[in-house]
């Protein structure tokens, strides 16, 4: 059977991979530096859209080599995950004036956006996506096409957009705050008191260039 995929199957597993990947993220530093980080990408929920957009953009590309070899899905991957992840860096930073990751003292490492390090980690973890965790994913997703599952990506989606402007407004707010400009709306109170500097440098570990630029 030839499995097609719609724009409800990207879109929860979009979600799927984000969630996973800020799991992963999570539990690696905790094993390895015994803290407790959160790398959500956005200040509300556990949501890594860095994994997102590369296990939606993986899928795209793989789905229909789930049969290939697996040397095939290896290459695609490694190449795809890079683009990916060069491309967000640039983009991070040209937004928010710094990138959540900096390999620069990676061994080859291209303007410290990526790395053969992790660009190998693409690789292997588009076999493990595509080999594993696709065809599972697939099964269970194929149970939510009906109105509740059309209902429940529209919610989500409403919610993941207020998130994303929320996240903008607390960076925004915090390099205001920086700069010695005090809060000028109640709104601008909140985001002081819930989602200032220290709560937004747990997620990103470069955040220090902010205060660094400001000063």
């Amino acid at each position: 059977m030839n499995k097609k995929l719609s724009i409800q199957d990207l879109f929860y597993i979009f979600v799927i991979s984000s969630v996973l990947g800020w799991l992963i993220e999570f539990l690696f530093l905790y094993i390895r530096k015994g803290i407790f980080v959160n790398h959500s990408s956005l200040v509300l929920g556990p949501f890594c859209l860095a994994y997102g957009f590369g296990g939606a953009l993986l899928t795209l590309l793989l789905y229909r080599f789930e049969k290939k070899n697996l040397l095939s899905i290896f290459f695609l991957s490694f190449l795809s995950g890079t683009i990916l992840e060069y491309f967000m860096s640039f983009g991070m930073e040209l937004v928010m004036g710094f990138c959540a990751w900096d390999y620069s003292n990676v061994p080859f490492n291209i303007n410290g956006r990526v790395c053969l390090l992790y660009s190998l980690f693409w690789g292997f973890l588009g076999i493990f996506w595509i080999k594993g965790i696709y065809p599972l994913f697939y099964k269970i997703n194929q149970k939510l096409h009906n109105k509740w599952g059309k209902i429940g990506m529209i919610l989500f989606t409403v919610f993941l957009i207020l998130d994303t402007l929320l996240t903008i407004s607390a960076f925004i707010r915090v390099k205001q705050n920086l700069k010695g400009i005090p809060p000028q709306n109640q709104y601008e109170v909140f985001l002081d008191t819930h989602f200032g500097f220290d709560y937004l440098d747990n997620m990103y570990s470069h955040l220090e260039r902010i205060k660094s630029d400001a000063q």
